[in-house]
């Protein structure tokens, strides 16, 4: 899944108005965002095979320490323990990071074939399948951005016009750049998949200025 994880961010805003949407991003992406330097550093396994799976050609051989449910149950009550020792007024909040990086799992759960992996040993491993079928993952994807954004732009309004037109452009190139994970031409490499990958982090760095461009709608 792709926009389906900035899709949980944008959406816990209204959960957690206080927290910036790059943050939401960063605990929504965490495991996307370890994931790369573990496979650079030989520590998690992927290999292309194309066909193995209608809407992705990548064979996930391991990765239990970013994408295992034992591991990023403890990644986000890291998070969560961190924020809260931060932010001592508010317990939402840290809940709130806490379900964004497990939700990670969970929705890879319903979209990879069986190979999330429950603990570090990945010797279980579990997955429905969604992206065998590119109609359903299109539909489901899709659905969940729409109504991410629409919880976003009903918590927050923007302060100006960097508030008004970052929040837009960034839902578009979102869209686009998921569009092209679907429809465009095979990665030439994991090596190049991996780097591609870290480029996720402007993302977070983008969501974080552009929500320092809107405001907290006062709730009725």
């Amino acid at each position: 899944m792709f926009i389906g994880h900035f899709a949980v961010a944008f959406g816990a805003k209204k959960w957690a108005p206080g927290l910036s949407l790059g943050l939401l991003f960063f605990a929504a992406q965490f495991a996307d965002l370890l994931w790369p330097n573990l496979v650079l550093l030989g520590i998690e396994r992927v290999e292309l095979k194309p066909g193995i799976t209608v809407v992705t050609p990548f064979d996930f051989i391991s990765y239990p320490y970013s994408h295992s449910l034992v591991a990023l149950i403890l990644w986000g009550a890291i998070l969560a323990i961190v924020n809260r020792s931060v932010r001592k007024d508010n317990w939402l909040a840290p809940v709130v990071l806490m379900f964004a990086v497990i939700s990670h799992w969970i929705l890879d759960f319903v979209t990879h074939r069986p190979d999330m992996p429950l603990n570090f040993t990945g010797t279980t491993k579990v997955g429905l399948g969604m992206w065998n079928s590119l109609p359903l993952t299109l539909a489901v994807e899709l659905s969940m951005f729409a109504v991410g954004l629409a919880l976003y732009r009903k918590t927050t309004a923007p302060a100006d016009r960097k508030g008004k037109f970052g929040f837009a452009i960034l839902a578009a190139f979102l869209l686009v750049l998921y569009l092209i994970n679907l429809f465009g031409p095979l990665p030439p490499s994991v090596q190049a998949v991996a780097w591609s990958g870290e480029a996720m982090w402007l993302l977070v760095l983008w969501a974080w200025w552009m929500d320092r461009h809107r405001v907290v709608k006062t709730q009725s």
